[in-house]
């Protein structure tokens, strides 16, 4: 786990050391376990290196391979080391001790530019190749790491993190409209749809799943891989081969995820992702001699749950069942009674370099990660794409494919026994089924949405204008419009866009550098994916029951009222609007501000800003935490902050 840095010069013009120094500075307020940098006279590549993997503690980055005129900088963990061994012949006295940066050189030696395609894991990296005259990088699939770069005629320079690269002669902090308006423009926790683009005027990044190659001053920015398995749907013959064989896969992510010669941990939540991945590790981990640390986030004390019967803002009898009932487990309960979203705000901007969208959750999100730090974890695991993943499993889309494919016999033995699991009449079910089953008309996934309820809207009209966002959001599905896509096609979209992937990796990247504690996900591993993606779709919605393979894969693994609750989801971040209650009067008068600061004005839709303030008023309830004028203002606070401290 490391920031890394660096800057080639097309021409003769040498890099200078002041320059190197001012780069690596700026990294300084992370913290390091070691700090380097290796240059000549038109390239300097840096590292600031966090030790997270037993092999990282003699790795020393920057690397430079004397013999192949090779140097590497990278931020990686390779979890599929044992295939990449056999695969390039690696002697077996050298396996143990090589370095994740040394397999990566290994890679690009055999495969060149086709090397990203062999590595599973979280990774960001760039190689100078000397004798080639190339500078050549990638970013993981599921974008894990970032990878921001500034080029102009004279040179390409890259970093982990934006700020350095503001250290450079020449480049200034100057908004992207562009990038602001689609970030305003959509009502989703998702940031922006260009995922080559931030917030600030020529500073790019590389998306996941992408390579980077600059030679004689071009750079050709392309995609590498992809989440969609090359082969058909995986066809075996019981389902319990098809639990064992999730199993199988599961369990080799899960452990491979486990490398550090620190302390393990996990959030954990009442449901089947997070609970799957920890009752996965726990074992591996007992083998091992270690604990499994898990961090459990639980509303304040004073907090009166007011969702409805089927939610649970918490989720303490499902996460004590199953950390009872997995074992090895030394637990955490975190409810942060003295934070809440508002004050976290100028925090997090600093930290995250832009706007952002996760404040609901902010405040222990980040609390997490400082208690993991504090107990010595150098991973924290979780399972942030399970929903499309081990756990997806939509009965009512697979009802509605039944029906279209005209299978009678199946659909009515389904509906019946899904209706008496969910204790839902059919003659309730069955319109919503049909409506799926047979929409009119029927849109293609990428034909103009259909107009849905109106929203209120943050982005100035004007803004919206002269960027024509509204014309580029028209073709994605961003909570602007009623969805055309069902849950088959939305699943293929969330590993194929890129946008969320991008949008998770960001926060992760930059929250695990503060506190250098690792974020890892085993629910996104490609080789889970790709598996999940194989699967057929009978294997997910089985006897009325939704996410079926996941609840039969955890038989033994999870309890019963964990592995078998159909009725009750937990819900993050309900008690957001609860906390915020002592400095709602403070909060307010900032929103009274931003309406008369002429360079919000003419980037906020101040009038709608103004609707939304009279509408949620001077008390709100807590039950405001997911309405939409509630969320809007909240939004409309963190880019005002963001355009007077950071512009």
């Amino acid at each position: 786990m490391s920031a890394i840095a660096g800057i080639l010069h097309y021409t003769e013009e040498p890099v200078t050391v002041e320059t190197i120094e001012n780069m690596m500075r700026a990294l300084q307020k992370y913290p390091a376990d070691d700090v380097r940098v290796w240059h000549n006279r038109s390239i300097f590549l840096g590292c600031h290196a966090q030790w997270v993997t037993p092999e990282s503690t003699h790795e020393r980055l920057p690397f430079y391979d004397k013999q192949h005129k090779l140097a590497i900088t990278a931020d990686a963990i390779i979890d599929n080391r044992e295939e990449l061994f056999n695969r390039l012949q690696v002697e077996h006295f050298r396996r143990k001790r090589m370095t994740d940066s040394e397999l990566i050189l290994a890679a690009y030696l055999k495969w060149g530019k086709e090397a990203p395609n062999y590595l599973i894991g979280d990774f960001a990296f760039i190689i100078w190749d000397e004798r080639n005259r190339r500078l050549f990088g990638a970013r993981d699939l599921m974008g894990s790491r970032t990878l921001y770069y500034h080029r102009d005629p004279r040179r390409f320079a890259f970093c982990t993190v934006m700020n350095p690269l503001f250290t450079l002669s020449g480049i200034k902090k100057e908004l992207n409209e562009t990038w602001l308006a689609e970030f305003l423009a959509i009502p989703v926790i998702l940031d922006t749809i260009d995922v080559h683009s931030t917030v600030f005027r020529g500073i790019e990044q590389i998306p996941p799943a992408h390579s980077v190659t600059v030679a004689d001053g071009n750079v050709a920015v392309e995609r590498y891989g992809t989440f969609v398995p090359s082969s058909g749907k995986l066809k075996l013959k019981t389902n319990g081969e098809y639990e064992e064989a999730f199993r199988e896969v599961f369990r080799e992510a899960v452990k491979s995820k486990l490398r550090t010669y620190r302390k393990v941990g996990a959030s954990l939540s009442g449901g089947l992702d997070s609970g799957a991945v920890a009752s996965f590790a726990s074992n591996p981990l007992r083998e091992e001699g270690k604990t499994l640390h898990t961090y459990s986030y639980v509303p304040p004390a004073d907090f009166v749950d007011w969702t409805s019967k089927t939610m649970a803002a918490d989720e303490s009898p499902y996460i004590e069942a199953t950390v009872k009932h997995v074992g090895n487990i030394a637990h955490n309960y975190l409810d942060f009674p003295d934070r809440n979203s508002f004050e976290e705000i100028n925090d997090l901007l600093e930290l995250m370099e832009a706007p952002y969208k996760f404040f609901e959750n902010s405040y222990w999100i980040k609390g997490m990660l400082e208690q993991a730090q504090k107990h010595g974890v150098g991973i924290l695991l979780n399972g942030g794409n399970g929903n499309y993943s081990i756990s997806w499993g939509p009965a009512l889309d697979y009802y509605a494919q039944l029906l279209r494919r005209l299978r009678w016999m199946l659909f009515y033995r389904e509906l019946k026994l899904y209706s008496r699991n969910m204790r839902v009449g059919r003659s309730r079910l069955l319109p919503v089924i049909g409506k799926l089953a047979f929409p009119s008309p029927v849109p293609a996934l990428f034909t103009k949405q259909k107009p849905g309820p109106q929203k209120p809207l943050l982005v100035h009209p004007d803004l919206a204008q002269r960027t024509n966002v509204f014309e580029k959001l028209k073709y994605h599905d961003v909570g602007l419009t009623e969805s055309s896509m069902d849950e088959f096609a939305a699943r293929i979209y969330q590993f194929e866009s890129l946008s969320m992937l991008n949008h998770q990796g960001t926060s992760s990247t930059k929250l695990s550098l503060r506190y250098a504690v690792r974020e890892r996900d085993p629910t996104g591993d490609p080789r889970v994916v790709r598996f999940c993606l194989s699967v057929p779709a009978e294997q997910y919605v089985q006897d009325g029951m939704d996410r079926s393979l996941i609840r039969r894969a955890t038989r033994g693994y999870l309890p019963d009222e964990v592995r078998l609750n159909l009725r009750v989801r937990g819900v993050q971040g309900a008690d957001w609007i609860h906390r915020m209650t002592p400095s709602w009067s403070e909060f307010t008068e900032q929103i009274h501000e931003l309406c008369r600061d002429a360079a919000a004005s003419s980037l906020l839709n101040v009038n709608q800003i103004k609707q939304s303030l009279s509408k949620i008023g001077s008390s709100p309830k807590p039950d405001c935490a997911f309405d939409p004028d509630t969320r809007l203002l909240m939004q409309g606070l963190v880019v005002y902050r963001f355009i007077r401290q950071y512009l």
